[in-house]
């Protein structure tokens, strides 16, 4: 099943993109990206310098200069430069096990 087959809500799509970052949870590595289009549950991201040895189980996407906007993310598809996150919401619980990334709450 296609990727678009899968989606539910209306999609944005930017024209130029919108720049971002990615964190990790820890705060170890950051990498700029740009938000190519974006649902109420996720979104697809091109991503700068490489992505290998990052943990991207979890991760942010920071959308402002400062971190002040934010999305707790998940990795939901790599394909080239390109990545699909879903957006995790706040107290939600991942299905395998407690992290110690799953028991900080921001």
């Amino acid at each position: 099943m296609a990727a678009e087959q899968r989606r539910t809500g209306e999609r944005i799509t930017f024209e130029r993109g919108f720049n971002a970052h990615l964190m990790g949870i820890d705060g170890t590595w950051r990498r700029h990206c740009t938000m190519e289009d974006v649902s109420e549950t996720g979104a697809k991201l091109t991503v700068q310098g490489s992505m290998e040895g990052l943990n991207l189980k979890e991760f942010f996407l920071l959308l402002s200069s400062t971190g002040l906007a934010y999305r707790r993310c998940e990795l939901a598809w790599v394909n080239g430069d390109q990545i699909g996150v879903n957006f995790l919401k706040p107290g939600e619980k991942k299905k395998k096990g407690r992290g110690a990334a799953q028991m900080v709450e921001i």
